[in-house]
């Protein structure tokens, strides 16, 4: 059994809140150099290289590299030999949350209530989903998710007889649909089976795996390549304004489903794409 402090998860949080909104994580920072050197329009060209200009600038002057600094959403996966003492692990983590959205001066953007729409002013509550694992290690991952591209993501139910083929066009249909709301170039989580809110929570966490990374499922590695290059092909382009980087990556996680259903959920995420991981 491994005791962890409380306090220790707040101050990371405070931190990695503060470093997810300042910094792009280097897998991001890899694949937008690599985009605005392939990319074939010119106007496409000039807004990639201005893109990387303005994280230039964020790191060296402390600017949010997005004006919305995102609802925090927390995925932390904890052992089942660590034990928290100092406190409750819930309330350390929104506290982390608060002291990083606060001391880094970002900007609040949670209400307390979604109709009546009072400003919390300190951006919590966070969204935290846990997951019990082996080990007695502490794995947290930050994810500011702002609301440009999150409007634009989809839930379809659709049937099993829809197929490989219908989950495609529900994937290239949300990308489409979502146009330059999203602040493209994009990148596509996208969660397949399971139920209605586990196809999207697998499409949330699969905005946070390395975009240069693919699944090590054969069928669905080959399907996020060619989505890719089906959505490349869309001409969106940066910004919306045309080209031929509309996406960076394609992510995809699959579960295990029911015989009646074929859930699936896209989850966009714009040119940023922040996160930030530790493991304590």
């Amino acid at each position: 059994m491994r005791t962890v402090n409380v306090s220790e998860i707040t101050e990371n949080i405070r931190e990695m809140c503060i470093e997810a909104n300042h910094f792009l994580s280097e897998d991001m920072k890899c694949a937008i150099q690599q985009a605005s050197e392939r990319e074939e329009a010119a106007l496409g060209k000039q807004i990639l290289e201005q893109l990387q200009e303005n994280l230039k600038i964020a790191g060296e002057d402390m600017i949010p590299i997005c004006q919305d600094t995102g609802m925090a959403v927390i995925f932390m996966e904890i052992g089942q030999e660590v034990h928290f003492e100092g406190g409750v692990l819930e309330e350390a983590v929104q506290e982390g949350v608060r002291r990083g959205y606060t001391e880094g001066f970002l900007r609040k953007s949670v209400v307390k209530d979604p109709l009546i729409r009072d400003n919390t002013k300190d951006n919590t509550p966070a969204v935290i989903h846990y997951e019990i694992v082996a080990g007695d290690r502490v794995k947290i991952t930050v994810a500011p998710k702002g609301f440009g591209s999150e409007n634009m993501s989809r839930v379809f139910m659709l049937k099993p007889a829809d197929g490989i083929e219908g989950v495609k066009n529900a994937i290239l249909t949300a990308v489409k649909d979502a146009g330059p709301n999203a602040c493209p170039p994009m990148v596509v989580g996208v969660g397949i089976g399971g139920t209605f809110e586990k196809c999207a929570l697998m499409a949330k966490k699969a905005l946070t795996r390395p975009v240069n990374e693919h699944s090590e499922i054969p069928y669905v590695r080959d399907m996020e390549m060619e989505l890719l290059e089906k959505i490349n092909k869309s001409g969106i382009g940066p910004g919306g304004l045309g080209g031929t980087t509309t996406a960076l990556a394609v992510n995809i996680n699959t579960f295990p489903t029911h015989i009646a259903g074929l859930p699936v959920a896209v989850n966009i995420c714009c040119h940023v794409n922040r996160h930030a991981v530790r493991v304590l």
